[in-house]
C-alpha cells in the first residue's frame, strides 16, 4: 500500500454507478440518506435530524481523506451523478495492507444489485491498485440483505462479537466478515 500520507480517492465507474469523492453539493442527498430510518435501522448512531450533521460529516470525511486515513466515496447514479449512497474504506492498516469497508444505499436503489456493483468496483480497486491483502466488514447480523451481499462477493463470516454496538437503544451483536483476494467473486 502506498506509504504517502494523502491517499487519492479516484473516480471509479461501472455500468450504473460512479464512485467519486464527495462534493459540496452532496449535502442535501447525504442528509436525506442518513436521516432515513430505513437506512439507519442497523447503524450505531440514530438518523440525522439536522442538515448541519451532513455538513459536519462531509467536512470530517474530507479532512480524514486529506490525512490519508480513509477512502470516502459517494455512490452516484452514473447518468445524473446524484449521490445515492456512500462507500468508505476506513481503519487503514498500511503495514498489514488491510482495511474495513462500510456502505449505505438509498432505499430507492436497494434490491437492484447497485450495492454489489459499487462494492465490486471499490474492492477491485483495493486489491488490484492499492495492493490490499484483506478487506473486513462488521455488520448487524439481523441485516440479512447486507450479510447476503457480502457473502455473494466472497466474504467469509469469521466471527460474532456479542453485545458490541448500541443500535436504536438496544445492545446488539456484530458479525465480522473478511475477504481475501483469492475469495473475491468478481
Amino acid at each position: 500500500m502506498n506509504e504517502t500520507p494523502t491517499l487519492r480517492v479516484p473516480v471509479l465507474e461501472t455500468e450504473r454507478v460512479r464512485l467519486r469523492p464527495y462534493r459540496d453539493d452532496d449535502v442535501e442527498a447525504m442528509f436525506a440518506l442518513y436521516s432515513d430510518p430505513r437506512v439507519m435501522r442497523y447503524w450505531s448512531f440514530p438518523p440525522w435530524t439536522e442538515r448541519s450533521q451532513a455538513e459536519q460529516y462531509l467536512a470530517r470525511a474530507w479532512a480524514a481523506m486529506e490525512a490519508g486515513e480513509i477512502f470516502p466515496w459517494a455512490i452516484a447514479d452514473r447518468d445524473s451523478d446524484t449521490l445515492i449512497g456512500a462507500l468508505t474504506f476506513f481503519s487503514l492498516h498500511r503495514e498489514q495492507r488491510r482495511l474495513e469497508v462500510g456502505y449505505s444505499l438509498s432505499p430507492d436503489y436497494q434490491g437492484r444489485g447497485v450495492a454489489a456493483e459499487a462494492l465490486r468496483c471499490a474492492i477491485s480497486f483495493g486489491f488490484d491498485t492499492v495492493g490490499l491483502v484483506r478487506i473486513e466488514a462488521d455488520i448487524d447480523p439481523r441485516n440479512e440483505a447486507s450479510w447476503r451481499l457480502l457473502e455473494r462477493l466472497g466474504f467469509v463470516r469469521e466471527g460474532l462479537l456479542r453485545k458490541r454496538w448500541r443500535v436504536n437503544g438496544e445492545i446488539c451483536d456484530t458479525a465480522f466478515y473478511g475477504l481475501l483476494p483469492e475469495d473475491f467473486q468478481r
